[in-house]
């Protein structure tokens, strides 16, 4: 499996992915983080015009999991009901997906995560995911995220948010 940044092809593929991850939390007792439909078609394009959107593809190129990787400081994590165990830059990953295909996903995402850490000479990396969302809740936990409270996002919905200290 290989990461790379996902162009205006990787659309529909997108699309699917995000589908079926929503299929997976609503099975999985996860039926509201993104039962509305998020994110959206229009939210997707962004990000990948963005440059934010990373797939991971198999050996003929196929997307079978997406997420999103940002180096600006994320607005909704200024505020915590807990305590960051620093102030220093961090990378965010956000929006990660899956079509179940591959296995060892969120590992490799965070493998990539700390290699563009490292080339930025960034010291930590965020994540969030809701509560319900118990699957998460461990890979994040297995990856070796320490838990640090609970941060609320620009619609007010609470996350549990977590970091790793490189």
């Amino acid at each position: 499996m290989q990461i790379r940044t996902a162009t205006a092809a990787d659309l529909d593929d997108l699309a699917r992915i995000y589908a079926a991850a929503r299929r997976f939390m609503a099975e999985n007792g996860n039926p509201t983080q993104w039962g509305d439909g998020r994110p959206t078609a229009a939210e997707i394009a962004e990000t990948v015009e963005q440059g934010a959107c990373l797939v991971g593809v198999d050996e003929h190129d196929v997307p079978h999991f997406a997420f999103s990787l940002y180096s600006e400081a994320d607005p909704t994590y200024a505020t915590i009901e807990g305590a960051w165990p620093n102030d220093a830059p961090y990378l965010t990953i956000h929006r990660v997906a899956s079509d179940g295909v591959l296995h060892g996903v969120f590992a490799a995402i965070v493998a990539f995560a700390r290699e563009r850490a490292a080339a930025a000479d960034v010291a930590n990396v965020r994540v969030d995911t809701h509560e319900d969302n118990k699957p998460m809740q461990h890979l994040i936990a297995k990856a070796g995220f320490a838990y640090c409270g609970i941060i609320h996002l620009a619609d007010g919905d609470p996350r549990l948010a977590y970091q790793l200290v490189l």
